[in-house]
């Protein structure tokens, strides 16, 4: 079942890149670089949390490590 939503998930990317890729000048690399990373990043991070729904938040990263400093200091 999982596996059907990770195909969904990856026509969805598809489909923004399709649109999107079109619509941007020949000439912004950096621009079409960054659209790249970032659907990319979101594919991944989509696919994780289809994998492992129990994944903390960043807020909860970043509060424990901060929590960390606070006792250090």
């Amino acid at each position: 079942m999982t596996w059907f939503f990770v195909i969904g998930i990856t026509l969805v990317v598809a489909l923004m890149f399709l649109y999107e890729w079109p619509r941007m000048n020949p000439n912004q690399k950096k621009e079409k670089s960054v659209f790249v990373i970032l659907v990319a990043m979101e594919w991944v991070l989509a696919i994780l949390l289809l994998f492992f729904p129990d994944l903390p938040r960043p807020a909860q990263m970043i509060e424990s490590v901060f929590n960390s400093l606070v006792k250090f200091l």
